[in-house]
């Protein structure tokens, strides 16, 4: 553990827990961050949906296996886009290409809008746009019970966790994207993290592969060469992540400013 303790201070360090059966046996932070400061998750806001979908599924709110068109006739009357399936969204095999990341995440309407390059299935792209297709679609599920798709995920998932975000940025239309924009502080994401660690079961098909990428499954990555097989992991753009390694029973949530941390070698140093 000090391994990887000492590869994160290397790094861009600015905040690091590491919990083991939900005792905290590490936690340190940068000269510039401090334990109530939020950071932004960005990419590692996906890790939310993937669980939230599960629960929307087994309250008979949606099927993984349903398609888009299902929701929205325009799709069920397209020869491709007819075939893609919520799961191909959550898994990045939509066949939609590289986009909607960063500040470019667009709105629901754009992104139900989007041209696709691959068939479903065959292919892994990195995207945030197959997540807001994903959004459009609760949306619209959810309107009956009169919640948006974050009020559900608060409602459902973060709020029984324990989960406190500290705020949530907004497209200019006023909703929040899901793809990234979640700001918490690091205690939250390790709280997070244990969440899911301690619900693995009810969650695992969130830590299934794919044909089209053995390493990722419902918006949660799988894991690397070196790590223990039953690893998984959020990741968000300049070092964010989340680590569960279920058969050692730890959790670690690390918070960066960039530079060249890899999550195989944090993995392999915590694994040691």
């Amino acid at each position: 553990m000090q391994e990887a303790v000492a590869y994160h201070e290397r790094h861009k360090p600015q905040a690091l827990l590491i919990s083991r059966g939900g005792t905290i046996e590490a936690e340190t932070y940068g000269e510039d961050f401090t334990a109530r400061k939020p950071h932004a998750l960005y990419s590692g806001t996906k890790s939310f949906w993937g669980p939230l979908a599960l629960v929307a599924q087994r309250e008979g709110l949606l099927q993984l296996d349903e398609t888009a068109g299902a929701t929205f006739p325009s799709w069920r009357e397209n020869p491709v886009k007819g075939q893609i399936t919520i799961r191909h969204l959550l898994t990045l095999t939509a066949g939609i290409g590289f986009g909607g990341l960063g500040n470019a995440v667009p709105m629901y309407e754009k992104a139900l809008a989007v041209q696709i390059k691959d068939r479903p299935g065959e292919r892994f792209t990195y995207s945030g746009i197959p997540l807001q297709v994903f959004g459009a679609i609760l949306f619209e599920k959810l309107k009956p019970l009169k919640l948006t798709p974050h009020e559900y995920l608060h409602a459902r998932l973060l709020t029984p966790a324990g989960v406190e975000i500290t705020s949530w940025r907004k497209l200019a239309d006023g909703t929040q994207p899901l793809p990234t924009g979640a700001f918490l502080t690091a205690r939250n994401w390790l709280t997070y993290g244990e969440y899911v660690l301690a619900h693995r079961d009810e969650f695992a098909e969130c830590f299934s592969d794919t044909r089209a990428n053995p390493r990722y499954g419902l918006c949660w990555w799988l894991a690397p060469a070196g790590a223990p097989p039953d690893t998984i992991y959020a990741s968000g753009s300049g070092g964010q992540a989340l680590y569960i390694v279920p058969s050692a029973r730890l959790v670690a949530a690390r918070f960066g400013g960039g530079g060249s941390f890899k999550h195989d070698a944090f993995l392999k140093r915590l694994n040691m």
